[in-house]
């Protein structure tokens, strides 16, 4: 449903469109100045925004002009009184979606309103696939969560704010930093990706500010930083918690001022919209003392929190049955069925690991399964005491990168095989059970491998 913010400081009016809208099942939030008005878009936001022209505080062009600037996405549409045609034509010239003079006709308000919210939504979209377009793989939203979090994302893109992304680790807080930097007007540059808890403390001035040549010893070039290779774009920093209290202070600098100094070098001049992302409680760390709280304020200007997957069922169908056809490819496979008792248990699955540890689980089920359908009892099995716990490393039963796909999969389907033929006693009927494949299919198996008359 479109929420709609309506903003007229005639309240007769305000009334009527209330009415009229809500009448077509339209959610609307109705404000009786431009002021009042600009003030609720900026805390929640709206799909579209129906304002009057004349107004006493602000007029509609100074909301126009406002809203375009906080979000262009969202449509605005202007109610002018008889004679303000002139006006109207130098709104729609300024960005508005439409105009409508009173008194209006109801169906044509709610005709004008569905279509900006559906030019909202196609819009959305666009952002959207530009994302996965960044990322290479489609982007899964189809949770009320997390599409509360790409409507942050659209609010929020399109300014040059710092951002501070919040969430447990593998629930994707890379992903919302592609949406912002595609959805932004950096986005013709590059996107500079660094996890701060793999850079080695003693190179981390080195790796984010760059180091001209002679720096220090093995320094035989000169070398950009992260900062330097994100000039004009975005930088994404994960885990910045990790970084030590003196680089936190030239990350400040960098905010502050935009200058950054390589080592041994002189002070440059960097152009750098800034996304951090962290698993931990930055306001404990400052407390504890182990991240600047002044640096703690500069990041958290605009704080979005990304769900965890377990506060997202409606994402985790899709999630899968994209990571079955991204591996399946990746593997070598033909079309893979999903069992939907396996689709059942992944929902009410708690997932501590997030999206990170679903993907990772549809890999390894991929990896070890030697039917064209992935079953609930196959999953079980993986979980069980003794099952592999590596889908795609090399080990006991990985013959190598060397070898062909097929070998290597068939190598790792018979170590499971085995394992659970012996776990089970040597019973078929039970092994397979634990398998989740029929007696037969199991037999016919256990002769390919010679795992029969041992």
């Amino acid at each position: 449903m479109p929420r709609v913010l309506v903003i007229d400081d005639d309240a007769a009016l305000r009334f009527t469109l209330e009415a009229v809208l809500g009448d077509a099942g339209i959610n609307v939030i109705v404000k009786e100045s431009g002021l009042a008005g600009l003030a609720e878009f900026d805390a929640h936001g709206a799909d579209v925004v129906v304002t009057d022209l004349a107004m006493p505080d602000i007029d509609g062009l100074a909301v126009l002009e406002k809203i375009r600037t906080q979000d262009p996405s969202v449509p605005v549409i202007m109610l002018t009184a008889h004679g303000s045609e002139r006006v109207a034509v130098a709104a729609i010239k300024a960005g508005a979606y439409d105009y409508l003079p009173k008194p209006f006709d109801p169906e044509e308000i709610v005709h004008a309103v569905r279509r900006g919210a559906e030019t909202r939504s196609l819009r959305l979209e666009n952002a959207r696939l530009r994302a996965a377009a960044a990322m290479g793989r489609p982007m899964v939203a189809e949770s009320p969560a997390l599409r509360r979090v790409l409507d942050m994302v659209a609010r929020v893109a399109t300014k040059d704010v710092t951002v501070l992304l919040t969430g447990e680790s593998g629930s994707g807080k890379d992903v919302i930093a592609t949406a912002i930097h595609a959805h932004s007007r950096r986005s013709g540059r590059p996107l500079i990706r660094v996890n701060a808890a793999s850079i080695p403390g003693e190179l981390a001035e080195s790796e984010l500010f760059g180091h001209v040549k002679g720096a220090f010893t093995g320094a035989q070039s000169a070398r950009l930083g992260y900062f330097q290779q994100a000039d004009k774009g975005t930088l994404f920093i994960d885990e910045i918690a990790e970084l030590a209290l003196p680089i936190q202070a030239k990350i400040l600098r960098a905010l502050q001022s935009g200058e950054v100094q390589p080592v041994g070098g002189r002070t440059e001049t960097v152009d750098v919209r800034l996304i951090a992302a962290t698993h931990k409680d930055l306001s404990a760390e400052v407390r504890a003392g182990n991240f600047r709280e002044d640096l703690f304020y500069r990041l958290n200007v605009v704080p979005i929190r990304v769900p965890p997957l377990r506060e997202r069922e409606q994402d985790i169908e899709p999630l899968v049955r994209m990571f079955v056809q991204l591996y399946a490819e990746r593997y070598g496979m033909g079309a893979i069925e999903i069992e939907p008792g396996l689709i059942a248990a992944m929902k009410e699955h708690a997932w501590p690991g997030n999206v990170r540890e679903l993907e990772n689980t549809v890999a390894r089920l991929l990896a070890l399964t030697s039917e064209d359908t992935l079953t609930l009892m196959l999953w079980r099995s993986l979980n069980e005491p003794g099952a592999p716990t590596s889908a795609v490393g090399s080990g006991p039963s990985d013959p190598g990168p060397s070898m062909p796909l097929r070998a290597r999969v068939e190598s790792f389907e018979r170590t499971i095989i085995a394992g659970e033929f012996k776990n089970a006693g040597e019973n078929q009927s039970e092994t397979a059970r634990r398998l989740g494949i029929s007696r037969p299919a199991l037999i016919e198996k256990l002769h390919k491998y010679g795992l029969l008359g041992r």
